[in-house]
């Protein structure tokens, strides 16, 4: 796998179900560790393989995701998905995204999601519209990750991202927050007061 650093676009899909602090660091360790211009969050408007656990809903979703990207000049926000209906598939966002941008699009994903990328809608299609950018997570290999995207003719387009670890994820934010407990510190504070203020996830 290339160790190159590529200027462009990076890309960070997800259901932002709440957007946390680990989404927001992936999101600034792909655009330093890669020189990126911006970093484009892109919230799940209808997931394709499975029900979002405990959704309030696409809009509210967008919302968090706007304030969480709030402080930070290089993160922007797209509401293709969520606007869009139907499942919301990759190879279908990256398509109107490389038309939007005259830029190289760079898709920042988890290892776990990259060791399954060939069970995904055009697989090989993703590859073509946009470099990887993948993080490396405990008990994924980069030798597992480098045969899947091999087998998908990309092993010469993604570069592994180093990344700090993070004990936070959606689902423990939504049972803190059905249980009252404080959520500063695993939320950017303006999230933190929109879930209580909406009584999201309560």
């Amino acid at each position: 796998m290339s160790s190159q650093a590529a200027a462009g676009v990076g890309v960070l899909g997800s259901a932002f179900n709440p957007p946390h602090l680990g989404h927001l660091a992936l999101a600034q360790e792909a655009l330093w560790q890669l020189g990126l211009s911006e970093i484009v969050l892109v919230p799940t408007g209808q997931a394709p393989h499975k029900r979002i656990a405990d959704d309030p809903g696409r809009d509210l979703r967008l919302a968090m995701t706007r304030l969480a990207a709030a402080d930070d000049s290089h993160f922007t926000v797209s509401t293709l998905e969520v606007e869009r209906d139907g499942p919301s598939y990759t190879c279908e966002t990256l398509e109107l995204l490389a038309r939007e941008r005259d830029a190289e699009l760079v898709f920042v994903m988890g290892a776990d999601a990259a060791i399954g990328l060939e069970s995904w809608r055009e697989p090989e299609r993703v590859v073509e519209l946009a470099r990887l950018a993948v993080a490396r997570r405990a008990g994924v290999s980069d030798a597992d990750i480098g045969a899947v995207l091999r087998s998908l003719g990309a092993g010469d387009r993604a570069t592994m991202l180093e990344m700090p670890e993070f004990g936070v994820s959606s689902s423990v934010v939504r049972e803190r927050a059905a249980a009252g407990r404080p959520l500063r510190y695993l939320v950017p504070e303006p999230v933190a007061r929109f879930i209580v203020e909406k009584g999201i996830y309560s």
